[in-house]
């Protein structure tokens, strides 16, 4: 009897050894080892890196032309200020502006000088642009001067042959009214008459809405010609010269290319907050060397 209560008694010793090793076991494990290590906050906010304090939303919209180097542009920006949102879209410069004035956008965008007609805004040169008389490549004409643009455009000569390319019929393609490119082309390519009237575009010309629609005319008529901003310019179509200046960024900024206006930031009042830190980087060094990058001319 007295045998089989120690063996009960030592039985109940030992049990309670177990339980007693497998407590410290456990509470031995959870001391160790963190049940979430990645959700452990740092001790200071200092840790943290953080690329800056802006924060929000801007909406620009108007010249195709600036569009695509807005959207860089855009880009950059808000790699650098992750807590913003930097909308961009086209719908040409007479959008841009209407939309700066009317504040439906916090920036409007515009391919060419405001005119008297147009509402007073606030203007950010944002660089300048040259715009390049465009042909397939398939062309063998490589340069004309000026006035055979102009008469081009206009009508008066109608076959490649008048200006030493081939017997087919020239078609001349163009942007529509309202469009930035147009009004500077008008401008700075079809002039006046002697009496003080504007020389337009043929009625002829076959409309585009939009710099990369132009491209892709050229690209399928070997016929064709248009104008078009240097940025959108490349190996697809040819450039001429003018007066036997080649179109390139450096003569454009040089100024001996004669077709360069300039591409603007409009706002409807002096920008402030975060419109004005997006503006201010636009206007910065690291942001005119995108400018040089895209193919436009920096104003710097």
């Amino acid at each position: 009897m007295t045998f089989n209560k120690n063996i009960k008694l030592f039985s109940s010793i030992a049990a309670c050894l177990m339980v007693i090793m497998l407590i410290l076991t456990g509470c031995s494990g959870n001391a160790t080892t963190p049940t979430n290590p990645t959700t452990i906050a740092p001790t200071t906010s200092a840790t943290i890196p953080t690329t800056s304090a802006f924060s929000g939303t801007i909406t620009e919209s108007g010249s195709t032309t600036v569009q695509p180097l807005a959207e860089k542009l855009a880009g950059a920006f808000m790699t650098a200020n992750p807590k913003v949102k930097v909308t961009i879209q086209g719908g040409g410069t007479g959008v841009g502006i209407k939309a700066a004035n009317d504040g439906t956008v916090d920036i409007g965008a515009a391919s060419r000088e405001l005119t008297k007609d147009d509402p007073v805004l606030n203007k950010i040169l944002l660089a300048r642009d040259g715009i390049a008389i465009i042909v397939n490549p398939a062309n063998p004409v490589t340069g004309l001067t000026k006035t055979q643009v102009r008469d081009i455009f206009a009508g008066n000569i109608t076959n490649w042959k008048e200006v030493g390319g081939l017997d087919k019929e020239i078609h001349v393609a163009a942007r529509e009214e309202g469009s930035g490119t147009r009004t500077a082309f008008q401008d700075l390519v079809m002039g006046k008459d002697a009496n003080g009237n504007a020389i337009n575009i043929s009625k002829k010309a076959i409309l585009q809405s939009s710099s990369g629609a132009i491209m892709q005319v050229i690209k399928g008529d070997p016929q064709a010609i248009s104008f078009d901003s240097f940025g959108y310019v490349d190996t697809s179509v040819k450039a001429l010269s003018i007066d036997n200046i080649a179109a390139s960024a450096d003569n454009a900024k040089n100024g001996t290319y004669p077709v360069v206006r300039p591409l603007y930031f409009l706002t409807k009042n002096q920008p402030a907050g975060l419109v004005k830190a997006f503006t201010d980087y636009c206007q910065s060094a690291s942001a005119q060397q995108i400018i040089t990058q895209e193919g436009y001319i920096s104003v710097q």
